[in-house]
């Protein structure tokens, strides 16, 4: 499909159908997904694909308590088993909130589970010296990770990516035998999606986050 397409048209889907994803589709979109950028072309990603019931279960095991703690931490929670409607909170948000619930508690329904991972002597952590969280190194493997979006989305299959299952790096090291130096980046769902494409996402419009020249500035 056409790229522009793909880029507006490729949602955190939520609700899938248990067809399995053939192993030629998914060998293709990894193929091209690996010409995504890196620092010093080092390719440090790696990705182990999960497709048995019981790998599947395990993730979704090892994921939610994290899920849980998260929705806490940021209030969801409150919202999730507030009844509705919350004042002050639109029926959209609170839908969006019930959607990705329930797909962390059925994670295992999904029929692929990409475990992205990242090789950590192949990335470039330069702005370790600074008194914030490194975000610099992401830029090493993040790449890789919205081609598998996009590629995806060019094969008509629906994807989730979410971060929360670094939370559990070293029981999922365990469960699929990640040596040292290996990180865990991501977790990518995938598979055919059981609802409608959405016929346009929302997102913040241009002119809330670029700037010419100076902050604030128009662009």
């Amino acid at each position: 499909m056409e790229l522009y397409e793909a880029m507006r048209s490729t949602p955190a889907m939520r609700s899938f159908k248990p067809d399995p994803v053939p192993r030629d589709v998914l060998r293709r979109v990894l193929d091209n997904a690996r010409f995504a950028p890196s620092g010093g072309n080092r390719q440090g990603w790696r990705v182990v694909a999960v497709e048995s019931p019981e790998g599947r279960r395990r993730l979704r095991e090892l994921y939610v308590p994290h899920w849980e703690a998260y929705t806490q931490a940021t209030g969801a929670r409150a919202l999730l088993d507030a009844p509705a409607p919350v004042e002050g909170v639109s029926a959209r948000r609170l839908q969006m909130l019930r959607n990705a619930d329930d797909f962390a508690h059925h994670l295992d329904d999904v029929p692929l589970h990409l475990v992205v991972c990242a090789e950590l002597a192949a990335l470039a952590l330069v702005d370790r010296v600074l008194d914030r969280p490194s975000i610099v190194g992401g830029a090493s493997i993040y790449p890789f990770v919205q081609n598998i979006l996009l590629g995806s989305r060019a094969e008509g299959l629906g994807t989730s990516l979410t971060t929360i299952i670094t939370a559990a790096e070293e029981d999922v090291r365990t469960l699929l035998g990640l040596p040292r130096g290996i990180a865990v980046a991501a977790l990518v769902a995938v598979g055919s999606p059981a609802a409608p494409w959405p016929t346009k996402l929302s997102r913040r419009p241009l002119e809330e986050f670029a700037f010419a020249e100076r902050w604030g500035e128009s662009l």
